[in-house]
């Protein structure tokens, strides 16, 4: 089959790419750097053309009130070129929880990229993720001040990058769900524990100080950022960091 995939450069983009043609499939990546702009919808339809599946991974520049406008658009111009372009299959990557946390402007914007998905015209998937280990070294710096880090005790299950876009390919490849497929990390966090694994497998000395008022997640309620049921991935957090 032929894929293209929207935000084909980035972290998790490449990677699917890269599952894709091993397998035997023609996955093409596609960004800004590459002619394509899911804002002003330059390059799009030459994107789509001849195209089985469309895989959307492209994402807002900020995480604020700003977030939910790029989504809207962003759909709305790739969904409108890939019902002309005949595409069968739409897949974008979203988070476990999503919906769970209104008071992030980003989840509600992601929640809104789902709900344009599934109120379109194109059979879809929607793979929902728990949070990457790879951004744990970012969580900690919005709450780092000198030798000590902030972190609420907020659950979560992390996922490494690599199994998210394993699990994206495998997806895309599929039959369109017209749903939602979970996919998490083997074990369970809270965040301040996590915090403190990483910085000593990094020797780093700075202190780790359990804040319920500390950063992003601290609005989160629960345990809506993890999920047992969900399909888990076999990279543990140890051994990622190794």
């Amino acid at each position: 089959m032929k894929f293209a995939v929207i935000g084909g450069t980035g972290l998790i983009g490449s990677q699917v790419v890269k599952y894709l043609n091993a397998a035997g499939h023609e996955a093409v990546p596609h960004s800004k750097s590459t002619g394509v702009d899911v804002i002003t919808g330059q390059g799009l339809d030459e994107a789509m053309a001849g195209v089985d599946v469309v895989v959307n991974l492209t994402n807002s520049p900020t995480f604020d009130e700003a977030s939910p406008a790029f989504f809207r658009t962003s759909m709305d111009n790739l969904l409108a070129a890939a019902r002309k372009g005949g595409v069968g299959h739409f897949v974008i990557l979203s988070i476990i929880g999503v919906d769970q946390v209104p008071e992030l402007d980003y989840y509600r914007a992601k929640t809104l990229q789902e709900e344009s998905l599934a109120a379109g015209p194109i059979p879809y998937s929607i793979v929902r993720a728990t949070q990457f280990m790879e951004f744990m070294d970012a969580a900690m710096s919005w709450t780092s001040d000198g030798d000590t880090v902030r972190l609420p005790a907020t659950p979560i299950q992390p996922i490494a990058a690599k199994d998210v876009a394993a699990a994206v390919a495998e997806v895309a490849a599929g039959t369109p769900l017209n749903g939602i497929h979970p996919i998490a990390g083997p074990e369970l966090f809270s965040l301040d524990e996590l915090g403190r694994i990483t910085l000593a497998h990094k020797g780093d000395n700075r202190t780790v100080v359990t804040d319920p008022t500390a950063g992003m997640f601290a609005v989160v309620k629960g345990d809506v950022l993890t999920d047992k049921d969900a399909h888990l991935a076999p990279t543990r957090y140890t051994d990622w960091l190794s």
